[in-house]
């Protein structure tokens, strides 16, 4: 594998001890020139989208997976084969298809012939899971049997072929995409299974600009040349880091209010939650809400969090695990009107909701 061509991230941290703030410095400024040299090679490729990227770097650094949705032509797959090419890590890109089995992703156990004894002996053949970074293309293209063989490597970061049991490498992300106006010949992905992507994205059209110099850089003669910016190691380093960042109760109650919310049928729910609603968000959210916001916060350069940040991830981590009901989708309503609706509905500031009947409710056991 290729060197990255950047001077590593880790090898200019003086080597010198430090106090406590002293180094959260320094891996915050560690992570900011990360940030600037993963942006500047995909701007190499990717024109616009930033809130996209900004997305998917949340996602990277705080060790998780992302979905990513929209109409074909938007990039999605050209995006995530770029983002890897930025790190010095494995990739494979897997196209789902109707006819994909679980084994030609997980990997087979087969026999061969030892050509010194002469005996026959079992081995594995690691599929294309066995990589850092795994583009799912079109992932509601194969059916529920193979998408499901993706569960147990998401969520345990290993794979069960037989009775042996496979370690995946760290770091391990699945980058999925999916096309929504399709339908036919598709296998919408089952709560369960969206609830283990920590994001879903949605790509939209480009604007008039961005989709200007898109025509421009596509229809000539130019080429880039994507280089490798960070090394596994370093990319563990920045996710231990963006864990040990420390969180307010405030903001930690702010996230739980945002997603005990979306339970219908719970007390303190407001009215158009019970009137929009079949299903709302599990522990999972509250989870994601916080690292996300922590990865948001220390890619803004800053070491504490505030509840902006849990509002930038509000929608990508909330809009694949509410389900609005028949009612509400005839009348246009969506997932991320919803989330605008408690948003507005959900006052940041600590004594607040600690006073309104309401979310005493919501926060009683």
């Amino acid at each position: 594998m290729d060197e990255p061509f950047f001077p590593t991230l880790m090898g200019n941290v003086s080597r010198l001890p430090m106090n406590s703030a002293d180094q959260a410095q320094a891996d915050l400024e560690r992570l900011q020139r990360a940030r600037e040299q993963i942006v500047s090679q995909l701007s190499k490729t990717i024109v616009g989208q930033q809130e996209v990227i900004e997305q998917l770097l949340i996602s990277i650094f705080a060790r998780g997976h992302c979905l990513l949705e929209g109409v074909p032509g938007l990039a999605k797959t050209l995006m995530i084969s770029t983002l890897a090419r930025t790190m010095n890590l494995s990739f494979s890109r897997i196209q789902f298809t109707p006819d994909l089995m679980p084994a030609d992703i997980t990997g087979t156990e087969i026999i061969e012939e030892n050509k010194t004894t002469g005996a026959r002996e079992r081995r594995f053949m690691e599929g294309p899971l066995f990589a850092n970074v795994v583009l799912a293309d079109e992932i509601n293209r194969t059916p529920p049997k193979t998408q499901a063989a993706l569960l147990e490597a998401m969520q345990e970061r290993q794979i069960t072929v037989g009775r042996t049991r496979h370690t995946l490498q760290d770091p391990f992300f699945v980058l999925a995409t999916q096309n929504p106006i399709e339908q036919e010949g598709t296998y919408p992905l089952p709560e369960a299974q969206q609830d283990r992507f920590m994001f879903k994205v949605w790509v939209s059209y480009p604007t008039f600009d961005d989709e200007f110099e898109v025509a421009k850089r596509t229809t000539g003669r130019g080429s880039s040349d994507i280089q490798s910016v960070l090394s596994a190691s370093e990319i563990l380093s920045l996710q231990e880091f963006i864990r040990g960042i420390e969180v307010s109760e405030n903001v930690i109650r702010y996230a739980l209010a945002l997603v005990r919310q979306t339970r219908i049928g719970q007390p303190g729910v407001p009215d158009f939650v019970q009137d929009q609603l079949a299903w709302g968000a599990g522990p999972r959210a509250v989870q994601f809400l916080i690292l996300g916001a922590k990865a948001k916060a220390a890619l803004s350069g800053r070491s504490h969090v505030d509840t902006a940040d849990v509002q930038f991830c509000a929608k990508p981590v909330l809009r694949h695990r509410i389900v609005v009901n028949f009612a509400a989708e005839s009348d246009g309503v969506t997932s991320d009107k919803v989330i605008d609706q408690l948003i507005q509905n959900t006052p940041t500031a600590q004594d607040q909701l600690l006073q309104d009947a309401r979310f005493q409710k919501l926060f009683a056991s």
